[in-house]
């Protein structure tokens, strides 16, 4: 039943009212951010997520303050991080998964759980923590950036929880820049078809944007494959989130506070379902994915705000050996098994 103040006010509406007014300042800071991350990213054609993150940590100060925008902020960088990742669910269809074949579908699947285990393991040689290896390595294994985002919400936190996360979006995002650049001309000394050129860069390239601009450098049917072999890892992401929130559900953080049941999976999974049915028209497909990317950008800009750089060199430089070798073990083990054969 609907509320009413003595003054005949809806209590309702007041108090979303009231919570979009506190949340509005911080929100279109790191909308702004993200704005000028896009049109650097367009006019120097790198990254926008490096952008939104670089720009956002020089804004840091801002967050530190507690003032009008820290609320906003905080809502950026978590409800429209999950938000942005449940609406990824409509770049992807069953179609497309099943249209890659057994060998991609094989490949993609052994390398996201074994690089998964091999970093959690490193991750402990390390002397780093366990969460910490799930997280890097399932950017590494999954879609980068966006991945290590959606890994975020459902690990428990601590106090180098966004931190953490930060450093493993910083890290995949600039690996993968340079394996757009790399991996064409080192897969060539191998002698492999375009075909298999496409799975290995699909497979290994960390974020959807370097692995269309490394495929399609090689040739059209590399960056066809390569894009599809791309999707079936971000399709992975479901369940891998889904397998770590069960697995953590008991954790608790800093506050004694268990990690939540990540519902924007949810959004995800039936944005895939729906999808494949083809009940969702191709206009309304490209405003989601739209809105998704945006999101997106500003939920890392939030994030990059709410991040020093006192606080990334803090991380060491253990961890950025720990996330570089879990880099080359996945690039190591998707070419081994295409030179061995499946």
């Amino acid at each position: 039943m609907i509320e009413f103040n003595k003054d005949g006010s809806n209590s309702f509406f007041v108090k979303y009212w009231q919570k979009l007014v506190t949340i509005l300042p911080g929100v279109t800071v790191a909308a702004t951010i993200a704005l000028a991350a896009t049109f650097l990213s367009e006019h120097y054609t790198a990254p926008v997520m490096l952008f939104a993150l670089l720009l956002g940590m020089a804004f840091n100060f801002l967050s530190e303050e507690g003032g009008r925008v820290s609320k906003g902020i905080q809502f950026s960088s978590k409800t429209l991080l999950r938000l942005a990742v449940g609406l990824l669910g409509a770049r992807i269809t069953f179609t497309q998964i099943m249209e890659l074949g057994l060998t991609p579908i094989v490949i993609v699947i052994v390398a996201v759980f074994a690089t998964i285990i091999f970093g959690t393991l490193m991750a402990k040689l390390f002397g780093l923590s366990t969460q910490f290896g799930v997280l890097t390595s399932g950017a590494v294994a999954i879609c980068g950036a966006s991945a290590a985002m959606a890994i975020s919400t459902v690990l428990p936190n601590h106090k180098d929880h966004e931190r953490d996360t930060i450093f493993a979006v910083v890290a995949v995002t600039t690996l993968s820049t340079i394996a757009m650049i790399a991996y064409p001309i080192l897969i060539s000394l191998f002698h492999l078809n375009d075909t298999q050129i496409g799975i290995f860069l699909g497979g290994t390239i960390h974020d959807v944007a370097q692995v269309v601009g490394a495929g399609y450098s090689v040739s059209q049917e590399a960056g066809d494959v390569a894009t599809f072999t791309k999707l079936l890892r971000v399709s992975m992401l479901l369940p891998i989130v889904f397998g770590l929130a069960f697995l953590f559900r008991n954790s608790r953080g800093e506050g004694q506070v268990k990690a939540p049941f990540p519902s924007f999976l949810l959004l995800f999974a039936g944005l895939i379902i729906i999808n494949s049915l083809g009940f969702i028209p191709q206009e309304i497909l490209d405003i989601l994915k739209q809105v998704s990317r945006w999101f997106l950008v500003i939920a890392i800009a939030a994030l990059g705000m709410k991040t020093s750089i006192k606080q990334m060199a803090s991380v060491g430089g253990k961890a950025i050996g720990l996330i570089v070798a879990q880099t080359v073990f996945i690039a190591g083990l998707v070419l081994a098994i295409l030179l061995v054969g499946i």
